[in-house]
């Protein structure tokens, strides 16, 4: 979407700190011994009081109401009863609809104690985003973004996983443009004013093409490297960008 009143901003402001609270939530409950339908219980939580409900199900009847990919799962991961091992690599995915306005984020836990593989890969995909945010503006080709993403994740030796790319959001779950995170003179769109995206670079520690498991919904790497995941839903301003879906420390 793009931002048309402030009032829009304020929504969309209000849809990201659900967000924002609900993954510092779950993220302190990752933990050994935890299931994963566990986690997404302390989402249900969060999202009862704030009065918000889960996007995913919304537009596409997802069976729980986050994603929660765990080792080779790429995204889409459905809680369930899988609990959590010591050195196990948890990707949160969190997309919040409040009052008509739409959030999404994601982050990577590392259950303790950590692979130094797997601080790499977290290390890695957190950086990429930060360097494509530092270069958000309007004006900026969505392919100069990739580029970014591309480069830097190739500086630490990973692959972006090509086939998922971020997008727009604010009204619905996935919204124009598409956000590919590898450059491609082929990839259309300029950034705006107002713009709502959701930036999201994934990356697996070797180069790897994804697959359905047969659940029909989580994607894995074929070749069962791990793959890290790091999103937020930002807003294009007049000076860069505001990231909406975290919270103040």
């Amino acid at each position: 979407m793009t931002l048309s009143s402030q009032s829009d901003l304020a929504g969309l402001r209000r849809a990201g700190a659900v967000v924002a609270e609900t993954l510092r939530a779950m993220e302190a409950a990752a933990r050994p011994g935890v299931r994963t339908d566990e986690l997404d219980a302390v989402a249900a939580r969060i999202f009862r009081r704030h009065g918000a409900r889960s996007a995913p199900q919304l537009a596409y009847d997802f069976p729980a109401l986050t994603c929660i990919s765990v080792n080779d799962q790429i995204v889409h991961g459905i809680p369930g009863e899988r609990v959590l091992e010591p050195r196990d690599v948890v990707k949160l995915d969190v997309t919040a609809e409040l009052d008509g306005y739409i959030a999404d984020a994601a982050v990577t836990v590392l259950v303790p104690p950590a692979q130094p593989t797997a601080r790499r890969l977290r290390k890695c995909v957190r950086r990429a985003f930060e360097r494509a945010l530092a270069v958000v503006k309007p004006g900026l080709r969505v392919a100069e973004l990739g580029r970014v993403v591309e480069e830097e994740v190739k500086r630490w030796d990973c692959a972006v996983v090509r086939e998922l790319r971020g997008h727009g959001v604010g009204r619905s779950i996935h919204e124009p443009p598409s956000i590919p995170n590898f450059y491609s003179p082929l990839t259309e769109g300029v950034l705006h004013e107002g713009l709502v995206i959701a930036l999201e670079p994934i990356v697996s520690e070797r180069p790897a093409r994804v697959v359905e498991e047969p659940d029909g919904w989580t994607l894995r790497t074929h070749n069962r490297t791990l793959a890290a995941h790091y999103e937020h839903t930002i807003v294009i301003t007049a000076g860069g960008a505001e990231v909406v879906t975290t919270l103040a420390a």
